[in-house]
């Protein structure tokens, strides 16, 4: 039976086991989802209490991290989502893709409908990629793909 939460705490709680045992067991996000079939991004998402994994990949991560069955089952449920506080975040990672958000934000909005009409980009079918470059002045780049299906908005 499908299982829905009304509160963020079991699953954060969830997440710092969950963290605890990657860093114990030295394991990478990739290494986690690797056998999956699912993508890591999603993995990780899962694991940081943002999706719920199906009944598989739920035990076969929970093996890999020694989760009993209460924290397997946990993270079949669907949870409630959201991980930004109601207010400007202050990691700086995630700041500056808030920042992103703030500069192009209705660059992105003004181009999307530009190219699609009204309607917003799925945040529910959707993937997230994210690669590391070489940049051809030094260093790294870092390259994300957000590829989301368009929904046209439809007047009832």
């Amino acid at each position: 039976m499908i299982q829905s939460q009304t509160s963020q705490t079991a699953r954060q709680m969830l997440t710092e086991t969950i963290l605890a045992s990657k860093a114990r067991k030295d394991l990478s996000f990739a290494q986690i989802a690797e056998g999956t079939g699912l993508s890591e991004a999603f993995v990780t998402a899962a694991l940081l209490g943002q999706h719920p994994l199906p009944a598989d990949t739920a035990k076969q991560v929970g093996s890999k991290l020694d989760l009993d069955e209460d924290a397997i089952l946990l993270l079949q449920a669907i949870p409630l989502r959201g991980s930004i506080e109601d207010r400007v975040p202050t990691d700086p990672t995630v700041y500056r893709f808030y920042e992103m958000l703030q500069v192009y934000g209705t660059t992105l909005k003004a181009l999307v409908h530009e190219k699609f009409g009204d309607g917003i980009i799925s945040a529910i079918n959707f993937k997230l990629d994210i690669k590391k470059v070489e940049d051809p002045d030094g260093g790294h780049r870092a390259v994300v793909t957000l590829d989301g299906k368009y929904l046209p908005t439809k007047p009832f």
